[in-house]
């Protein structure tokens, strides 16, 4: 499902070269979990970034689910954001002159894979009933956090790409937010491909993989 080859990225700083990423690999298969542990600084975001077609690399490969991501041309890198990709972070990224239905429904509605039955379900398992015709403003974090989660997985994706996403709220809220994100990506058949610093969020997914000096490597 997800296959990365020999993977570089460097940024140039003053002067300076900074090698991020050396010669990566790294494959996932379909409907399976990693947590991408690392120190701050290591390049897990920048991984991210290029996975979702938002960075290109210096050389390598990524290749996911029949697409060269690596090489893409910038509309075909889109279309594959907007149907089989989904983006979850701290940040949440609500839209604010949109409902929270409305902000639900967005990505599905752009892809066409608005699914009345399994919205009911997400909104059910997610506690957003009561506020659906509020604006992201009048929720608290850990309710924004979950309307984001309920907009990454009603398209369906194949792969979650999610960066800290609790990152934003205590650890109980944290916990609890996770317990459902993890559960409702297996229900989905999605994958999921997390970026954590904390070890009680990696233990939610299958694999732990850690970035050190641009290169990953399990974690047992």
């Amino acid at each position: 499902m997800l296959e990365i080859n020999k993977l570089c990225k460097s940024y140039s700083h003053a002067d300076a070269r900074q090698d991020v990423l050396r010669q990566l690999d790294f494959v996932m298969s379909a409907s399976s979990s990693v947590a991408l542990l690392g120190d701050s600084g290591s390049g897990k975001s920048t991984l991210l970034h290029l996975i979702a077609g938002l960075e290109r690399p210096d050389s390598g490969e990524i290749l996911f689910d029949g697409q060269r991501m690596h090489v893409e041309s910038e509309s075909k890198l889109a279309a594959v954001r907007r149907s089989e990709l989904s983006l979850v972070f701290q940040q949440f990224h609500l839209i604010s002159t949109l409902t929270i239905l409305d902000n639900i429904k967005f990505q599905a509605a752009l892809c066409q894979r608005l699914d009345p039955l399994y919205e009911a379900e997400l909104i059910d398992r997610l506690d957003l009933g009561s506020q659906l015709k509020k604006f992201p403003h009048q929720l608290s974090r850990g309710q924004q956090q979950r309307v984001a989660i309920a907009r990454s997985l009603l398209h369906k994706p194949k792969l979650v790409l999610a960066d800290e996403p609790t990152g934003n709220l205590d650890e109980n809220s944290s916990l609890e937010v996770m317990g459902l994100f993890s559960n409702l990506v297996k229900q989905a058949g999605s994958s999921l491909l997390m970026v954590t610093h904390s070890q009680a969020m990696a233990e939610f997914m299958d694999r732990r993989v850690w970035l050190h000096n641009g290169k990953l490597a399990e974690v047992e």
